[in-house]
């Protein structure tokens, strides 16, 4: 009897110290505690990811591109530079304001299928940089006909052309005329937002007097067009 329990102490005794007759909980407490805080935290994240994307769906519905008889209201400004003969180092800057309608649903062949608009400009402010002198000007644009392509994004491209004239206080280029005529294409993107957009485009402008006065050696020039607007939505 005496040999049995001596037997039996000597078991225990190689048992760790740790164990003991609560040690057939297969999970410490602090191990359960780790996974529902774990458990948690991923429906927290699942329930932010599911509200984050309903959130932007309506956004991405509600993006304002151009519509058939809807308007278009802008704000822009471009600058640029001279690129022929002795106007080569002449520069421009300008600031203007846009009306334009949308006159076409989408219309036309597979890439080209896009629509027409009509549009006018108010240039208030229209600066060239002579090596003369600073002719400082106005103008009005009663033309210009942009075919925005139809895309499904957020990012429209769209082709120009347009025309105008051009008033300053001293003769453009230097001895010729005060008066003179802009031409200009142009190629640019828009960039929709919910209510509003950006715009950039690369233009190139003609200015000249078609022959008020001679020479009429006219100035080309280059130049980068910022705009901000949007266009109207229906109810």
């Amino acid at each position: 009897m005496t040999r049995g329990k001596s037997r039996r102490s000597q078991e225990k005794s190689r048992l760790p110290a740790r164990f003991s007759i609560s040690s057939v909980h297969p999970i410490p407490r602090p191990g359960i505690e780790f996974l529902k805080e774990t458990l948690g935290l991923g429906r927290t994240t699942s329930v932010l990811l599911s509200l984050a994307l309903f959130l932007c769906v309506p956004l991405a519905h509600s993006q304002a591109g151009p519509v058939e008889g809807e308007h278009e209201v802008q704000i822009w400004t471009g600058g640029g530079h001279g690129t022929n003969g002795s106007q080569s180092s002449d520069g421009v800057w300008n600031v203007g304001l846009r009306y334009g309608l949308i006159l076409t649903a989408p219309h036309g062949p597979s890439f080209l299928r896009g629509r027409l608009e009509y549009a006018i400009d108010a240039v208030p402010a229209f600066l060239v940089f002579q090596k003369q002198d600073t002719a400082y000007g106005l103008g009005v644009n009663p033309f210009a006909f942009k075919w925005a392509f139809d895309t499904h994004g957020s990012v429209i491209p769209y082709l120009e052309i347009g025309g105008g004239t051009l008033f300053t206080n001293t003769q453009v280029p230097a001895g010729t005329s005060r008066i003179n005529f802009t031409t200009s294409t142009a190629m640019g993107l828009h960039f929709l937002r919910s209510k509003h957009n950006f715009s950039t485009e690369v233009r190139f402008m003609h200015i000249s007097n078609a022959g008020l006065a001679t020479p009429n050696p006219g100035i080309n020039t280059v130049q980068l067009r910022l705009g901000f607007g949007w266009f109207s939505q229906k109810e």
